[in-house]
């Protein structure tokens, strides 16, 4: 069983078509989202309409729900108070996201789950108790155990910190499947994983990333040009405050 984990598409619908293109060539048996789909970028309905189409199963990130529920935000601007200017950024993403998309869309996204469980797999968003928290690529091995380590399964997939990675402790295969969209680690190239009995691949695809930074131009979305810079890039940089 062949199992494709996509994750962080976050509006782009672009990235999100190239790697619907890939997976023709992959050709998984499952294909399974693991959250933030909508915000922060031009298309966020179509992108909804288009894993609804696509009957893929998931969960729900911690950028879906900011667009019902501001706790998370609130969290994160008073735990990390270096992250006030991005987080004000957030509020008014949440807010233009919501308006877009309409509430059936939106009402989907709430019913999503917070873990995904089948064939050997378990697929959480950033951990398997938090949207918001997750280990990241430096974690020590403790860490990945104690977090993932009570699921239950051999593998598991998560997003969240836009950044792939393979790792395998004490018999458990813990992955980040990467994003689709606003990559971080110095690859501009949208990424999802491949789980085939228990091996975890990453796979790259390029994009038209010219495409999705203009439109957000265009359209004037909130920061458009620092998010441009960062699909350009693949590297987090601050927004100007």
């Amino acid at each position: 069983m062949r199992v494709a984990v996509v994750s962080d598409i976050h509006g782009n619908l672009a990235a999100l078509e190239a790697v619907i293109a890939d997976l023709e060539d992959a050709s998984p048996d499952l294909v399974v989202q693991a959250g933030d789909l909508a915000a922060s970028g031009s298309q966020p309905a179509e992108v909804i309409d288009r894993i609804r189409d696509l009957d893929w199963p998931g969960v729900v990130g911690n950028t879906d729900e900011m667009l019902w529920s501001p706790d998370g935000l609130n969290d994160l601007r008073d735990r990390v108070p270096a992250l006030r200017a991005l987080v004000e950024s957030l509020f008014t993403v949440a807010r233009l996201t919501a308006g877009t998309i309409g509430t059936s869309r939106l009402d989907w996204l709430r019913a999503l789950p917070y873990r995904w469980s089948g064939e050997g797999v378990t697929v959480v968003h950033a951990s398997p108790d938090s949207l918001w928290r997750s280990p990241s690529l430096q974690s020590p091995d403790e860490d990945l155990a104690g977090v993932f380590g009570g699921l239950g399964t051999d593998t598991v997939v998560f997003g969240h910190i836009h950044r792939p990675f393979v790792r395998t402790v004490a018999g458990l295969t813990v992955a980040n499947a990467g994003s689709v969209s606003l990559s971080y680690d110095g690859d501009p190239r949208a990424s999802y994983a491949l789980v085939e009995d228990g091996e975890v691949t990453i796979r790259r695809v390029t994009y038209d990333v010219e495409r999705e930074a203009r439109q957000l131009v265009g359209m004037r979305y909130p920061m458009a040009e620092w998010i441009g810079s960062i699909l350009r890039t693949g590297r987090y940089s601050p927004p100007p405050a």
